[in-house]
C-alpha cells in the first residue's frame, strides 16, 4: 500500500498542541508500517524547518526515529517540501533515508503517472506579490545569508514565530471548496498539455476534498489540527482513496 499525508505542522502551537500532533502522527506511522511500501509526505510536515550546514531544529525525535526505521525496513519515503519546510539541505535524506523533492513532480508508479505537489506555489500568475514572496523565500542566496550571518537560536526563533503567524492566518480564513479551484484549474491545464496524467494529489489548503470529471481526478489532503485527519492511499491496483484517521480516539 502507498500512503500520502501532508500538513502535520509538527512543532506548531504551544507545547501541548505540538506534543498532541507528534503523538498522533507517530500513531499513524505505526499503523501504516504494517503494509506500507511507500510513503509520500506532501509538505508542511514541520511547522518550521531550517537547516544550517551542521545544525537542525531540535525536537521531532520520535517522528524522525520512526521514519528512519521505516526506511531501514525498505519502505520508500518521499518528502515534498512545503512552504513551511522548504529550507532543508540533506539531513532528512542522509539521516532518515528520505528522497527530497523540491517542486511539483510526476511520479511513475507501475503503469500509472501521478502528479504530486504541496500546492503553495502553483497557478499564481495573476498574483505578483505572492510570486515575489515565493521567489524571495525560495532564494538560495537568502538562505545562504541567513545561515552564515544569523545565529541559529535567533533565526529559528523568528522562523517559528513567522510560521505560527502564517498558520494561524490560514486557519482563521474560511476555506471552501471554491478556494481549491486554482489547483483544479492547474490540473486541468496540465492534463490539457500532458494528457497521460489524470490523477493529482495536493496538500496546503487543509481542506479534504475530491474533484473528479471525465479527464482528471484531484485529491486534497487535510491538516492534522482537528479531531480527524484525511490522508490518501493507493492499492496495488492503483485505486486512490481518501481515508480518515481519528486523532482524538487514537491519543486518548
Amino acid at each position: 500500500m502507498i500512503y500520502f499525508a501532508s500538513d502535520i505542522h509538527l512543532g506548531g502551537g504551544d507545547a501541548a498542541q505540538a506534543r498532541r500532533m507528534e503523538r498522533a502522527f507517530c500513531s499513524w506511522l505505526d499503523m501504516i508500517s504494517a503494509d506500507a511500501t511507500r510513503l509520500y509526505l506532501l509538505g508542511d510536515i514541520f511547522d518550521f524547518w531550517f537547516e544550517y550546514r551542521k545544525v537542525v531544529p531540535q525536537g521531532f525525535t520520535r517522528v524522525l526515529g520512526r521514519l528512519a526505521a521505516m526506511a531501514d525496513r525498505g519502505i520508500e519515503i518521499v518528502f515534498y517540501t512545503g512552504n513551511h519546510d522548504m529550507w532543508c539541505y540533506d539531513y532528512l535524506e542522509r539521516e532518515c533515508g528520505m528522497r527530497i523533492v523540491r517542486k511539483p513532480s510526476v511520479e511513475r508508479i507501475g503503469d500509472m503517472k501521478l502528479h504530486l505537489a504541496h500546492g503553495d506555489n502553483m497557478n499564481i500568475h495573476g498574483e505578483p506579490m505572492l510570486k515575489l514572496m515565493n521567489a524571495t523565500f525560495r532564494s538560495s542566496v537568502l538562505r545562504w545569508i541567513f545561515s552564515w550571518i544569523i545565529h541559529p537560536d535567533h533565526f529559528l526563533g523568528f522562523g517559528k514565530w513567522w510560521s505560527s503567524k502564517s498558520r494561524k492566518s490560514h486557519n482563521t480564513e474560511k476555506i471552501t471548496v471554491e478556494r481549491l479551484r486554482y489547483l483544479v484549474d492547474y490540473a486541468r491545464e496540465y492534463h490539457k498539455n500532458n494528457g497521460d496524467v489524470r490523477s493529482y494529489i495536493f496538500g496546503h489548503m487543509h481542506l479534504p476534498h475530491r474533484y473528479t470529471d471525465d479527464h482528471i481526478d484531484v485529491l486534497f489532503l487535510s491538516d492534522w489540527a482537528g479531531s480527524k485527519a484525511t490522508y490518501a492511499t493507493m492499492d496495488e491496483s492503483y485505486n486512490l482513496e481518501l481515508k480518515t484517521f481519528d486523532i482524538d480516539e487514537t491519543i486518548s
